[in-house]
């Protein structure tokens, strides 16, 4: 073997290590460090909302009794309405930026886990509920208090009665904001 041909394996090696150092710390580092500002909701987190609101062409009553369609869109939606899934991805993406909003208005330093598993949880119980919440109170005291997954729990009601559903889908944001 030449010494270019060394060379140039060894620089192969160097970029194929340099790369996977730079990976490990876009899936590792990234989502669990803790920081104040301005987030968006990632594709793990979108993609959590997406899986429990699940996608529907046709308006529906939720379990509280709202108009609702796409995935879990309730803005101006009239029974008899449709939409298409393009038409819910785009309103999905504009919900977002409202529960975004109520999230990053609080100021807390916290993961991008933690905040998409209270993205996910504002865009469930809406902006009202999430700032007069207990859970809120304690993110902010100690965003690391392992009581707050008793007060995820708690969010599962819907017209006063327990759904499955919503016990499910606290016990997954909680998995993941202590994930």
């Amino acid at each position: 073997m030449t010494t270019r041909e060394k060379l140039i394996i060894g620089g192969a090696a160097s970029v194929s290590v340099t790369l996977a150092v730079i990976l490990w710390f876009f899936i590792h580092y990234l989502p669990n460090r803790k920081t104040k500002g301005m987030k968006t909701t990632s594709w793990k987190g979108k993609n959590l909302i997406k899986g429990f609101e699940g996608y529907r062409e046709n308006a529906y009553y939720c379990s509280s009794g709202i108009p609702t369609i796409g995935y879990g869109h309730t803005t101006g939606v009239v029974m008899g309405d449709t939409c298409t899934k393009e038409q819910a991805e785009m309103w999905l993406d504009s919900d977002l930026k409202t529960a975004e909003a109520t999230v990053n208005n609080e100021s807390l330093k916290i993961s991008q886990n933690q905040f998409d598993a209270l993205v996910s949880f504002v865009f469930n119980v809406g902006s009202g509920m999430f700032k007069t919440s207990t859970l809120l109170k304690k993110i902010k005291a100690d965003p690391d208090d392992k009581t707050i997954a008793d007060e995820f729990a708690k969010w599962k009601l819907s017209g006063g009665v327990v759904v499955a559903g919503l016990v499910t889908r606290r016990a997954a944001e909680s998995e993941l904001y202590f994930g």
